[in-house]
């Protein structure tokens, strides 16, 4: 192998600053060799923003390096420390247990990245695991990056999937991968409880110095600089969940340690999306008592923060802490109302456009209506009359009747109907990422080796909101498959955490 320094690699501008901070916020440690990794898949629209780019020559070199089995030129791989709370109980035994931060690369427009390996061996926190990823849970983090992304919700990415050969054991033997994940930062909430609750506070204003240099530049000079970095997370930590509850997504594992002080979703586990609109359900079958589901997120976004906030209690006051923790709610309604007034078309968002809603979800929650395909039929209304809807309401007069209520909030508007449907059409995708679409692709990658499903979902996850992908146009396929309602076996499927 040619030396891969010479080669694509010295186009990157890497540095990792996190390693400044000293040893109490990391283990150094290097990935673990695997055998004979293959590329499944390359995200060019990742790489192209750190000028990163491979050519057929070049696959074999960044294969090998993003595997883990040959080092990344002035890369300082380390596993972070964090703990946090997990459904609610306080777990200090956390941090990177199978993932490394390799570096930090500087795109083109001077924004900062991490690059980070997930599924590259075990670390000391790695609590007795392997420290690898199935192939299966890296691809649903794959897909589900992207297709958030191109939802305009903020979200980790993956530059590529990386397969390899070793099997590894979870409930019966299977294929792993590496995903070489993307991201503005990998800063939890749980970092700073770590040392909050193992009783070194002097560590917090150390990594709060450093994550507003980083992440919040325009704050550093304040003299209450800790302050507004609380009000940063809180304010993009209301306006992520907004985004979620718009486009029907549960995460499933809201755990302090799986939210990012940027206001990225991050950490794609057993998530889902709503399939019929069921306020109660949670994507994660260890979520027995419901405590993630989606009508409780925007609950436990304000639950999360409240244990951010504790931890800075001896810096900033906890009534000043409390005055920005209480901005979340409003923050979070005036984001969902305006989300939601563009779903549905209109620009009045008044009391009567809140009754409009608040009726919607209603008999959504009484009638088996496609969350998705219900909100993406609307547009055709008035024009196409809706006719398909109609079939989600065996009493027909219920969507009448809401439907009589609608026409007259757009009369009084007065919106041109096409320029209208466009917009809306523009507000609700056409393609969400639905589970049984990720396990057909999943099926065919562990039982075939064919990888043409993933190629295909990450198309469609990159055009959510068009009638069909631009690069498939030309393919002979059923394109309805990827758009139709959810098989009902697959209705409010839920997953474990096993990956």
């Amino acid at each position: 192998m040619s030396n891969p320094s010479k080669t694509f690699t010295q186009q990157l501008k890497l540095q990792n600053t996190f390693a400044g901070l000293g040893d109490d916020f990391y283990q150094k440690k290097s990935p673990d060799p695997v055998t004979d990794p293959y590329l499944i898949h390359f995200n060019p629209s990742v790489s192209q923003l750190i000028d990163l780019n491979i050519s057929s020559e070049s696959e074999s070199e960044f294969t090998s390096i993003f595997s883990g089995n040959h080092p990344l030129p002035q890369a300082f791989p380390l596993a972070m420390v964090y703990s946090g709370h997990q459904f609610g109980v306080y777990n200090p035994r956390l941090g990177d247990g199978r993932g490394l931060l390799l570096s930090e690369a500087h795109a083109t427009d001077g924004s900062v990245w991490d690059i980070y390996l997930k599924g590259c061996g075990p670390t000391r926190f790695a609590r007795g695991f392997d420290g690898r990823a199935t192939l299966r849970s890296s691809i649903r983090e794959y897909l589900a990056g992207e297709a958030m992304h191109s939802l305009g919700i903020p979200s980790t990415r993956a530059i590529a999937l990386i397969g390899i050969r070793d099997l590894i054991f979870r409930d019966r033997p299977e294929l792993a991968a590496v995903l070489v994940r993307f991201s503005d930062s990998h800063i939890r909430f749980g970092s700073f409880e770590q040392p909050h609750y193992s009783n070194h506070p002097e560590k917090i204003p150390k990594l709060l110095d450093y994550a507003i240099q980083r992440h919040f530049p325009d704050i550093n000079d304040s003299a209450d600089k800790y302050r507004l970095f609380f009000r940063e997370v809180v304010q993009r930590t209301a306006v992520l969940i907004a985004h979620w509850q718009t486009v029907g997504f549960v995460h499933g594992v809201m755990n302090t340690d799986n939210m990012l002080i940027t206001g990225a979703t991050f950490d794609y586990g057993p998530f889902g999306f709503l399939d019929r609109f069921n306020p109660g359900f949670t994507a994660n079958s260890s979520d027995t008592s419901g405590r993630y589901a989606w009508s409780k997120q925007p609950q436990i976004g304000h639950w999360n923060l409240g244990k951010l906030g504790e931890t800075l209690v001896s810096i900033c006051g906890a009534s000043a802490l409390e005055a920005e923790l209480n901005e979340y709610q409003p923050i979070y309604n005036q984001t969902f109302r305006a989300l939601m007034g563009k779903k549905l078309g209109l620009d009045l968002l008044d009391e009567e456009f809140s009754n409009l809603v608040g009726r919607l979800f209603q008999i959504l929650s009484e009638n088996p209506a496609d969350f998705t395909n219900f909100f993406r039929g609307l547009s055709n209304f008035p024009e196409g009359y809706c006719d398909s809807l109609y079939n989600y309401f065996p009493d027909k007069k219920v969507l009448d009747d809401w439907l009589s209520l609608y026409r007259r909030l757009l009369d009084r508007e007065d919106q041109d109907n096409d320029l209208r449907a466009r917009k809306m059409n523009r507000a609700n995708p056409k393609f969400i990422l639905r589970n049984h679409l990720l396990e057909h692709a999943i099926s065919k990658a562990m039982k075939e080796s064919d990888h043409s499903e993933i190629d295909r979902l990450f198309a469609f996850a990159q055009s959510p909101f068009d009638e069909l992908p631009e690069c498939l146009a030309k393919d002979n396929f059923d394109s309805q498959f990827y758009y139709a309602d959810t098989p009902q076996k697959f209705i409010d499927w839920r997953l474990s955490c096993s990956a």
